[in-house]
């Protein structure tokens, strides 16, 4: 199918006068956009600003990064797309979705990337920068021909724009300016409030000087103008008002404003994609508070800094992913084994090894729960939202304090760079660490005077008259002498290890969205996989499928009540960015089939054959494509009912 006939003319209009006619108006309830470039052009922030203004306007918001995991690939490549996808709606946005509606592309070999990948509508609109139809380097036009002809396969509306030809006139380098030009597009586009977005960019270049504003503002009032005069349609997607305050912010601002919040006054980390933005974060604020960002020569020493300032009073927290956690191994055991409250951040990304350092993945939960050597129990939490991702940080930091124990929060890239808005914490007293108590230790009272019932102990600093003793990674007593006899040990495993099973007795059941009575097919998720499922599962309600869902926050310990819940339905299954085996691939068996992490977990605890569809694209998963999954284990236990269609 050939191109849309306006579209083929690569010959891109540079008026600024006004339309002869009006533009068309779509008036939509949502709409995805995608911002894409070569790395270093801007595209990020472009999409970026995008994104906040529209959540600040009223819109309901999803935003992932599209990240290259080099730092500078090639020019002009495919592989080297990076930029932002933007997905807004009059209500509230819980995912990226299935396809993007509109693409800006800064050339269009980034535009191949996102067209070869099945990111794109079949009809979607694409702005492409038209620079390359007419470059000297006769190379360079073949390939645009040829990229052209690819892109005829589907029925996109390709329209041609004239990015640079019209930043030269503001900025000397428009390899600088384009960003700010395709924000204003977008602009105009979308009828987005352009003091909103001239605050956003201030914002934005805070650290700069003044010129660099206002060069930016020109810029994007430039693109705005552009589009104003050449672009014939406009999308209006309503916005609606919210009766109480939003926030808008990123996963990882989100952990560390959760941090703030929480009243931990240290964060010990080394660097690591894509985690480091957290200390990004709190580099700008942490001092004001009273706490102290600490950059650490290595994962290893992290670890230790976090543990260090804990055990003398201030409970700490260290942010890493997956290389980082393998790193820190042994300290987190040490933590374990001297019940020395410790938080860990964990920001999970595609793995193994150096793996996929910008790409989202759920590979961290059987390491974050069995990775150290011998029994070292641990609580973990995963948020599933950028909200929780706030006030996960802050039960996080309770829970390490009341239970003397290390505290995973299991986030991921999906959600570290995501942008959502939510209703603005009204912050208590309570979340906040309380001073260390350092009265006299009572006459007789042991380092590890454990409850037996419970396992607890109380904790005693370094200070406190009468409360001398040795810390360490040997195995000991309550003493904390060290004791190598086989009865020592048992006690102290057995109470390190109850203290999660006092946790789980205080959990309550999880909620099962759909028939909490019962049906054919119940989906478990975990983590920023839920806006994508509850869609799927939402929408295959409406197809007639008996589908259901619930998602875990707590993973260790589980919450209660699953292996009742799980008796209810006819199929169990989990819905996880990791890997597990085609049970129809060669060689591939029921006994010999690795599965999902979460589902390994589930069967082992609950006993009950809980199955899994899970894939590590690289990417966050689809709700449409989660839903042709739905429909396929519908189909297996309820052949008459199951519903065929959709794209896979």
């Amino acid at each position: 199918m050939a191109l849309d006939t306006a579209a083929a003319d690569t010959t891109a209009v540079a008026s600024h006068s006004p339309l002869a006619t009006p533009p068309t108006l779509l008036r939509l309830s949502e709409h995805t956009i995608e911002i894409v470039s070569d790395s270093g052009e801007g595209a990020q922030k472009c999409g970026q600003i995008f994104g906040a203004v529209s959540a600040k306007m009223g819109n309901g918001v999803w935003t992932v990064e599209i990240i290259p995991a080099e730092i500078q690939p090639p020019p002009r490549t495919p592989e080297g797309a990076s930029g932002n996808r933007i997905r807004i709606g009059t209500s509230a946005v819980t995912n990226w979705g299935d396809e993007t509606n509109l693409l800006l592309a800064f050339n269009e070999q980034v535009l191949l990337s996102r067209h070869r990948l099945g990111a794109l509508a079949e009809d979607a609109i694409i702005l492409v920068e038209s620079l390359w139809a007419t470059h000297p380097n006769a190379d360079i036009r073949s390939a645009w021909e040829r990229a052209l002809e690819e892109l005829s396969s589907r029925r996109y509306r390709v329209i041609p724009v004239p990015m640079e030809a019209e930043c030269l006139t503001i900025d000397e380098n428009p390899r600088k300016g384009k960003n700010m030009f395709a924000l204003g597009i977008l602009a105009s586009i979308y009828g987005r409030d352009l003091t909103r977005i001239d605050d956003q960019i201030a914002y934005a270049f805070r650290k700069k000087p003044q010129e660099v504003y206002e060069r930016n503002v020109a810029l994007m009032r430039l693109g705005h103008a552009w589009a104003e005069a050449n672009l014939d349609f406009r999308v209006d997607v309503p916005t609606s008002h919210s009766d109480q305050p939003l926030v808008v912010m990123n996963g990882n601002e989100a952990l560390a404003m959760g941090a703030l919040a929480s009243g931990m006054e240290l964060c010990a980390m080394y660097p690591i994609t894509p985690a480091t933005s957290v200390s990004h974060f709190l580099a700008e604020v942490f001092e004001q508070f009273g706490g102290i960002l600490h950059q650490a020569e290595d994962e290893i020493a992290a670890a230790g800094v976090a543990i260090g300032a804990s055990y003398a009073g201030k409970v700490a927290f260290t942010v890493t992913s997956g290389p980082g956690l393998a790193l820190k191994t042994e300290f987190i055991g040490l933590a374990a084994m001297t019940e020395i409250p410790l938080v860990v951040i964990d920001v999970q990304r595609g793995g193994p090894s150096t793996g996929l350092p910008t790409k989202v993945e759920q590979s961290d939960l059987l390491a974050a729960l069995f990775a150290q050597p011998g029994d070292a129990p641990r609580i973990v939490i995963a948020p599933a939202t950028i909200e929780e991702c706030f006030h996960a940080v802050i039960m996080a930091r309770r829970l390490a304090e009341a239970f003397r124990t290390v505290v995973f929060v299991l986030s991921d890239a999906n959600l570290a760079t995501g942008v959502q808005p939510f209703p603005r914490p009204a912050l208590l007293e309570e979340w906040q660490a309380v001073e260390p108590d350092l009265i006299p230790v009572p006459d007789g009272q042991r380092a590890y005077e454990w409850d037996a019932r419970t396992g607890l102990s109380a904790r005693i600093l370094p200070g406190q008259p009468g409360g001398m003793y040795t810390v360490t990674g040997l195995a000991h007593d309550e003493r904390s002498k060290v004791a190598y006899e086989a009865g020592a040990h048992q006690r102290s495993s057995a109470m390190r290890s109850r203290k999660l099973a006092v946790l789980q007795q205080m959990l309550v059941p999880p909620v099962v969205k759909g028939d909490a009575d019962g049906g054919d097919v119940l989906v478990v998720g975990w983590g920023s996989t839920k806006g994508a499922i509850e869609e799927a599962v939402a929408r295959g309600r409406r197809e007639g499928l008996s589908v259901s869902s619930l998602h875990l926050t707590f993973l260790s310990p589980l919450e209660p009540g699953l292996a009742d819940i799980f008796a209810r339905y006819r199929k169990v299954m989990t819905v996880e960015i990791n890997y597990s085996d085609d049970i129809r691939a060669p060689f591939i068996t029921r006994e010999n089939r690795r599965l999902g992490q979460l589902a390994f977990l589930l069967r082992a605890q609950t006993l009950v054959d809980v199955d899994c569809w899970t894939r590590v694209p690289g990417e966050p998963l689809r709700p449409g494509t989660i839903l042709q999954a739905l429909r396929d284990a519908a189909a297996d236990v309820s052949p008459a009912r199951a519903v065929s269609g959709g794209r896979r």
